[in-house]
């Protein structure tokens, strides 16, 4: 799986790692990109969207009967003529329905759930639920409980990675005609209308073998700090959760357990924190609407493209034709998002330890081998990075966690949840890395002001003459209230 948004790499001075210069990928630091959208000989045996189209076409011996090739012809007529958004969607669901198929690098296949495995994953978030109430003030956001297979999960799931990469692929995808001038985009007006019909089909091949990727390795519905499924429903992947135990010395109950607390805990988070989806993915739109794209080759590379070759604007494009370049806006907002998912992660985190810490001999072991896969670039972060252009910094993951512990034994359940009721409340980076100066800090109380605003909107009027609370400012609210910037 390409490790780099869309597929497009780093500038040469700027390494993925410190081996020899190299980056992820084997390709050497002195050289850029040679396939800007991914189709490098990925993971999932997808090596460009043609291979992708005629996938699994032909006999053993890879010979092509003419209904096949029909097909095939058929499918590369549609995939030209494609005129929907900027991603062909239709496409990578069935890419990432392909990929499923082939099986996950480990060599696990996909397979049917039994009644059994559906009745066990049930069991356990139930069971997660009741020990999560002693450890949170947050009640149970589960309204059901479902286990998916490979192929469930990227059905279930497709709906919200729409919402995370449209924003930012309208923006790449815009930057092909934002550039021309009229005259321009009217004598290229059908070689733009087929970059397009090709942009669309190079972004749904990436994302369909990112997501089928990611369906074998994945082990709930939100294993990237987002709530991928539908909203209530706690979902597990048996056959993952299997594979994820192998090798730990832990017993499959256990396991499914401790990674039913994180998915209840999730569940509950998100269910309870209404503002808490629209925060996070707004962050991500903000993100895209900072792109900007070096396209300073394109108008040379339109005067010399022939329409009738169109095999030449591929050639164009994995000569690097975009490069993406980093702005105030998208650092601003790269910010915001790391910092949120870090501190959902580490409530997360830090929940589900008191809650399996009295009943799983083997929750420190867990926690851990869960910490060390994000620390070591897990699935969640290269997909995360791969599809939207962003990376949770792990190293926030654990400051998050531990702000958390403290807040628990400062405040209490009560104290450290309430934070939640709005995002002013909550710890800023500058406070991951002085946590102890955040607990012991006094929050800003907004109930007064909420009641305020809740009277002048039903039409009452709020008793101005009511004694203001000692340390009160003149508004009804803490004088001790200070903005983000200012803790």
């Amino acid at each position: 799986m390409s490790d780099t948004p869309f597929g497009f790499g780093l500038p040469p001075e700027e390494p993925e790692d410190g081996d020899n210069g190299k980056k992820k990928g084997g390709q050497g630091g002195s050289q850029g990109p040679a396939d800007p959208f991914g189709f490098g000989g990925g993971s999932g045996g997808v090596d460009n969207p043609f291979a992708a189209l005629f996938g699994g076409m032909g006999g053993p011996g890879g010979e092509m009967n003419p209904g096949d090739l029909g097909a095939a012809f058929q499918k590369l007529g549609q995939m030209l003529s494609y005129e929907g958004g900027p991603v062909n969607w239709d496409m990578a669901k069935d890419i990432a329905r392909q990929t499923v198929a082939q099986g996950a690098e480990d060599g696990s296949k996909d397979a049917s759930l039994s009644p059994g495995e559906r009745s066990a994953v049930e069991e356990a978030v139930r069971l997660a639920d009741l020990w999560l109430d002693g450890v949170t003030s947050l009640p149970s956001g589960s309204g059901s409980v479902v286990a998916w297979s490979r192929a469930e999960w990227v059905e279930e799931t497709l709906p919200v990675w729409k919402d995370l990469v449209n924003p930012l692929a309208e923006r790449v995808g815009a930057a092909m005609g934002d550039v021309l001038p009229g005259e321009m985009q009217a004598m290229a007006g059908p070689l733009l209308g087929m970059m397009r019909s090709m942009g669309g089909a190079m972004f749904g091949t990436q994302i369909g073998q990112a997501l089928g990727v990611l369906a074998g390795e994945v082990v709930g519905s939100t294993d990237i700090g987002l709530p991928l499924g539908p909203a209530g429903k706690a979902a597990l992947l048996p056959g993952n959760i299997a594979t994820f135990g192998e090798g730990l010395g832990v017993p499959e109950e256990e396991v499914r357990l401790y990674l039913a607390l994180r998915e209840a805990a999730h569940q509950r988070l998100f269910a309870h924190v209404p503002w808490l989806r629209s925060h996070l993915f707004g962050a991500v739109e903000g993100y895209a609407r900072g792109i900007k794209v070096d396209t300073t080759k394109l108008e040379d590379v339109v005067g010399q493209i022939d329409p009738q070759h169109p095999e030449e604007l591929q050639n164009a494009l994995q000569q690097g034709m975009f490069q993406p370049e980093d702005t105030p806006e998208q650092k601003a907002a790269l910010a915001r998002l790391e910092t949120a998912l870090a501190l959902v992660e580490g409530w997360v985190d830090a929940v589900v330890h008191a809650a399996a810490k009295p009943h799983l001999p083997s929750s420190d072991k867990l926690r851990e081998t869960l910490r060390r896969r994000r620390a070591s670039g897990g699935p969640a972060e290269q997909t995360f990075s791969t599809l939207i252009g962003l990376q949770l910094r792990p190293r926030r993951l654990r400051d998050a966690s531990r702000l958390w512990a403290s807040l628990t034994d400062a405040r209490g359940l009560e104290g450290r949840d309430g934070l939640w009721e709005h995002p002013d409340m909550l710890p800023t980076a500058a406070d991951l890395d002085d946590p102890d100066g955040f607990v012991h800090h006094e929050q800003a109380d907004f109930s007064e002001l909420d009641k305020m605003l809740g009277e002048a909107a039903s039409g009452g009027k709020p008793d101005l003459d009511k004694p203001a609370r000692e340390g009160d400012g003149p508004e009804g609210t803490s004088g001790e209230s200070k903005g983000d910037g200012d803790r």
